[in-house]
């Protein structure tokens, strides 16, 4: 409240609301039998309403904050054409490795990749899979660098050190070249292990990564570049 040269008494009222507040000043004279206290008064907003010659229109709602469409990228296992790819073999193992190229290859197959875009790259072992992917994806050929193995553990600790490098040297195959390497290589306690994901009775490892690099080398193609 406050007394201005007039003799008049400013009343300030307060409305509350859910979306703020709003302050208005009344004149009011000293005559007056009683000065009313501050008070709350609860307003809808759904529209609009006038409170002592004051106007306030909500003309904002939820209808009128628009975000923009979100785009779900994801690479296509039916739009083959075009698509070339490198496979890196270890002979290491090929008991089990040969299965998986197999494996990958018949997939390719069913998934319309023809045959002389499939190239086929054999090395000694898993350890040298990396570098040679890593050549592979420079040389700008392939969309994307199927990388097959077999690591057994033996009795020594070697297979600790192999199997690491081998993850390691692949990914840094993908990073470096900017293709997609896919990691096929089978980190396994025994043979009927490696085995049984080789055309066993746990599926064919080399089928499945095929399929992934097929996805892979269609989203780098498509929506990547």
């Amino acid at each position: 409240m406050a007394l201005n040269g007039n003799g008049c008494c400013w009343v300030q009222e307060r409305i509350l609301s859910g979306n703020g507040c709003g302050v208005f000043l009344t004149p009011r004279s000293r005559s007056s039998t009683a000065i009313l206290p501050l008070k709350s008064t609860a307003l809808s907003f759904s529209s609009s309403f006038q409170f002592q010659g004051f106007v306030v229109d909500r003309k904002q709602s939820s209808s009128s904050i628009q975000t923009a469409a979100v785009r779900h990228l994801v690479g296509s296992v039916t739009k083959t054409q075009g698509l070339r790819f490198a496979v890196v073999v270890a002979r290491f193992n090929e008991i089990v490795t040969k299965p998986l190229l197999e494996g990958a290859l018949d997939t390719f197959r069913k998934y319309s990749v023809n045959e002389e875009d499939i190239d086929v790259v054999w090395v000694p072992g898993s350890f040298e899979i990396g570098i040679v992917a890593e050549r592979l994806g420079k040389s700008r050929n392939y969309h994307a660098i199927l990388c097959i193995g077999a690591v057994i553990r033996g009795d020594t600790t070697h297979y600790d050190a192999v199997a690491s490098s081998v993850a390691s040297g692949v990914l840094s195959a993908g990073l470096n070249s900017g293709v997609p390497c896919i990691f096929g290589v089978l980190t396994c306690e025994n043979m009927d292990q490696a085995l049984n994901r080789a055309g066993g009775k746990s599926g064919n490892k080399g089928a499945e990564c095929a399929l992934t690099a097929i996805e892979m080398a269609s989203l780098f193609d498509h929506h990547l570049k």
